[in-house]
């Protein structure tokens, strides 16, 4: 008795583990290759909303799942690229984008790695300027009499 309800037990954790496996495959279909090619990386361009930095292919939450089933959807629709981005981006804000546009929020975002190089090139030109500058300079004769007359002042004390 004890024996069956253990087996018994086991093949139900079995069976909804077999369950919970194929639930998160999803099937799509295309028509043409280009279509599944846009599809997958639309996925992959896309920021599951709930998740944090997960591409909503990569995801398992049920938002994510709308998503890409709205992708597949609007990508059905004949819908570009860029129309799916922005019909995301109205629903969901400019965090579902991975890489985001420019515009007067991000200028600063996408601005400032380039401002902070030229000023770093800027810099560094300034001083190797400079150190050439002081080792091309050489003493002027009066100068090199002082030194002289420091050092044999030394010398002789």
């Amino acid at each position: 008795m004890a024996q069956r309800m253990i087996r018994a037990l086991l093949a139900l954790c079995c069976l909804l583990l077999a369950g919970s496996v194929l639930a998160a495959i999803e099937v799509r279909e295309f028509e043409e290759p280009v279509l599944k090619e846009r599809y997958e990386s639309l996925n992959s361009a896309l920021r599951c909303p709930k998740c944090e930095n997960q591409a909503i292919g990569d995801s398992d939450s049920p938002i994510a799942g709308d998503m890409r089933e709205r992708v597949y959807q609007l990508l059905q629709d004949g819908r570009s690229d860029r129309e799916i981005q922005d019909y995301m981006i109205d629903r969901f804000g400019d965090y579902v984008l991975y890489n985001p546009r420019l515009s007067g929020r991000t200028w600063l975002l996408w601005g400032l790695p380039a401002g902070l190089v030229v000023l770093g090139a800027v810099i560094i030109g300034l001083l190797v300027r400079a150190r050439r500058r002081s080792a091309n300079r050489s003493l002027s004769p009066e100068e090199r009499e002082r030194i002289n007359a420091l050092i044999n002042r030394e010398r002789t004390e």
